[in-house]
């Protein structure tokens, strides 16, 4: 299974109709800040698109938090910003341990992270229109699980 993972779209979709043609996932995960253009992304992808509500997506419906079994793997995806990111992902681990949770994805600090010490496996895409780390490449991240092994990835536009 290919699960490719972005956040931090922003309305600025086009890298992200680009990279679904490039990996054609099973599953795409959206950790937030679509900004209103949730129905387009999904009619997009030709797999299932599991968004979360991100601090820049006012007056929507998506849900805060998802929990997902993605093969062996607990995953508990979440936009970030209630978890202090913006200060690292320590307290984000302690909460997905606490919930039982493998693995834990997010955004909203528009930078690539996949950090798998202390038992739980973080994973931030970055933004795929907006990136803020060193160099500023949009990114994304691609999980691909293959019975009980899961690899995590972090990809450029």
């Amino acid at each position: 299974m290919k699960v490719l993972i972005v956040s931090d779209t922003h309305r600025k979709n086009e890298n992200y109709f680009k990279v679904l043609q490039i990996h054609k996932p099973d599953l795409v995960i959206h950790c937030g800040d679509v900004e209103g253009s949730e129905h387009i992304l999904a009619q997009a992808a030709d797999c299932p698109v599991q968004i979360v509500l991100g601090n820049n997506d006012f007056f929507s419906s998506l849900p805060r938090e998802l929990d997902l079994k993605l093969g062996p793997c607990k995953v508990w995806v979440t936009h970030g910003h209630n978890y202090y990111v913006s200060m690292g992902n320590q307290f984000l681990k302690q909460e997905a341990a606490a919930r039982g949770a493998d693995v834990v994805i997010y955004g909203h600090t528009h930078r690539p992270v996949v950090d798998q010490g202390g038992g739980v496996t973080a994973v931030n895409p970055g933004s795929i229109s907006y990136p803020r780390q060193e160099g500023h490449r949009p990114s994304y991240a691609l999980m691909e699980v293959e019975g009980k092994e899961v690899h995590f990835h972090i990809e450029y536009v």
